[in-house]
């Protein structure tokens, strides 16, 4: 079968032909239908992040994806069904985390990430998959059904942050997305269908006519350039948020996200930076707004099954014009360069392995 792999010494993506796995006990064998390029793909090509699965050279690409049963293996799923796999899985034996179905909360050294670290990907033909890591998706779906895992994330994201304000009546209004690539967009257009926010905003560092910028703004939110305004001085530009959800993986977004937090203000911390970069913060008044205040900071990171299901019943509701906007290509195999190609142009990608 064709799979897309990196090795250790070609960073470059590419078709390879691997034997078709055949599913273990418990195992269900899926058809792949589509699986989504994103940031973290682009890290694991450039060997920024994740690692190859002990003892092999060669990593399959690929973390979010879509298929279609089939082998059901006596698993009680039914050949046919579409599903979207989980991304993280057990290194050896199951931690408790595991075993409670919350492999989000596992701790470093207890689990690998398909197509990220330590166990190969979704971007092959075939792949087998433990039942409990795969989700049902609805047929009308399953050429969007890759979104899923992307969604997933700020499911969890979103359900952090409120859960850490629930010691008290949180009424948020205002919500600021730091980051205008696929994931800001999408998380921006599931804060639109809340009923808590009536003021959004997007963040970024693009020129205008930009696609990002049209579809920020097609959702009712405003755009803030980073280069214009910071994210620290937007309180007094704009105003202050309730909710700031932070995709970019700049790391002084962290320490600005305070400041630019409202009182009883929370911030998701999402992006994971690069490198060892160091510089100065106003420590002090940072932690003095932290405790004066009530503002909180709270990381997140992957996602468990629970939300997926709740991704799935999101992407059903999120309009269509926003998806066809988002997803600006589909490749097919003997196209594998493009999908990988990151320029202005280009919001998200996806592969094409085999239709419905």
């Amino acid at each position: 079968m064709d799979a897309i792999v990196v090795t250790r010494d070609d960073r470059q993506p590419r078709v390879v032909d691997r034997p078709r796995p055949e599913p273990g006990p418990g195992e269900a064998l899926v058809r792949t239908l589509r699986v989504g390029v994103d940031g973290t793909d682009h890290e694991v090509v450039a060997g920024d992040h994740g690692g190859f699965p002990d003892g092999s050279d060669e990593l399959v690409l690929g973390h979010e994806a879509v298929g279609v049963v089939a082998d059901a293996n006596g698993t009680g799923l039914t050949k046919g069904q579409v599903v979207v796999p989980t991304v993280r899985r057990p290194r050896g034996e199951p931690s408790s985390a595991f075993e409670r179905g919350e492999a989000d909360m596992a701790a470093p050294g207890d689990y690998v990430e398909r197509g990220i670290d330590g166990a190969h990907g979704f971007m092959a033909e075939y792949f087998t998959s433990p039942a409990d890591c795969l989700v049902p998706v609805p047929d009308d779906l399953a050429d969007r059904g890759f979104l899923v895992e992307p969604i997933s994330i700020t499911e969890k994201a979103l359900e952090l942050a409120f859960a850490s304000r629930s010691a008290f009546d949180w009424q948020p209004e205002t919500a600021l997305v730091l980051g205008n690539g696929s994931l800001g967009l999408l998380t921006l257009g599931m804060l639109d269908q809340r009923a808590d926010f009536e003021s959004l905003y997007c963040l970024g560092r693009r020129d205008r006519p930009d696609p990002t910028i049209d579809i920020v703004e097609e959702l009712g939110a405003t755009y803030v350039d980073s280069r214009e305004t910071p994210v620290g001085e937007i309180p007094d530009a704009h105003e202050p948020a309730d909710l700031v959800y932070e995709a970019t993986g700049h790391a002084r977004h962290a320490f600005e996200t305070v400041e630019a937090l409202a009182p009883n203000g929370v911030g998701a911390l999402l992006g994971v930076p690069a490198g060892d970069w160091r510089f100065e913060v106003a420590g002090s008044d940072i932690h003095r707004q932290l405790v004066l205040q009530n503002k909180a900071l709270v990381g997140s990171v992957n996602s468990n099954a629970g939300h997926f299901a709740a991704a799935v019943d999101t992407l059903a509701a999120l309009p269509d014009w926003l998806l066809d906007d988002v997803v600006t290509s589909v490749h097919d195999l003997g196209d594998v360069q493009a999908a990988f190609r990151d320029d202005e142009t280009t919001i998200k990608t996806a592969l094409q392995f085999h239709s419905q």
